[in-house]
């Protein structure tokens, strides 16, 4: 199942109706879809460079929305929505040992870590910021950050070097970018331990 939704996302690229597709998964992809807008966004950045700052614009700004259905459905929906979503994907156990243990600070280095390098999934940490009554302004400010930095990136990379980066982003860029994401994650925690 997970192979045909990753084809079915893939042709989307070429269609004319790209960009709203881009909107949709974006949006999606925050609060309940499996399969993350990069899939769309590579290709249609590659196949017309001059348009991938736009079309990283158009991802940011419908992944910070799909951020915040997340967190509306975390905050108000959790048991009538959010928990069968989580439970169809089968991320409800993880779910729920993250919020056993995550504090209002940690979900907002989440939040950053998410989306950046999709470490947890963005999906998971946009309801648990709802089900932990984040500051929702709070919430859009970090999603603001993390994912605008993400799409701008990869858009500056794809204009850049073109299609020879793009085998580097499919296998290697996550990599990378967790590895920046823990690597903030450890500096937080070593803050947080030295301030005690």
């Amino acid at each position: 199942m997970l192979r045909r939704l990753y084809d079915w996302t893939m042709s989307l690229a070429s269609r004319k109706s790209a960009e709203v597709w881009l909107a949709v998964i974006a949006f999606v992809e925050s609060s309940v879809f499996l399969v993350p807008a990069d899939v769309l966004f590579l290709p249609m950045a590659l196949a017309k460079p001059e348009r991938s700052y736009r079309y990283a614009l158009i991802a940011a700004v419908a992944s910070v929305l799909g951020g915040i259905a997340g967190w509306a459905l975390g905050y108000y929906a959790y048991e009538t929505v959010a928990r069968p979503i989580l439970e169809f994907y089968g991320k409800l156990e993880a779910f729920e040992q993250m919020k056993a243990y995550v504090t209002y600070e940690t979900i907002l280095l989440l939040l950053v870590t998410s989306g950046l390098a999709h470490l947890p999934p963005i999906k998971i940490v946009t309801i648990l910021s709802g089900v932990i009554h984040v500051n929702l302004g709070l919430f859009i400010v970090s999603a603001i950050v993390a994912r605008g930095a993400r799409f701008l990136f990869l858009a500056w990379l794809l204009r850049r070097y073109g299609e020879p980066i793009r085998d580097f982003i499919e296998k290697r860029l996550g990599q990378i970018v967790g590895i920046g994401a823990a690597a903030v994650i450890v500096l937080y925690l070593a803050y947080r331990y030295l301030a005690h």
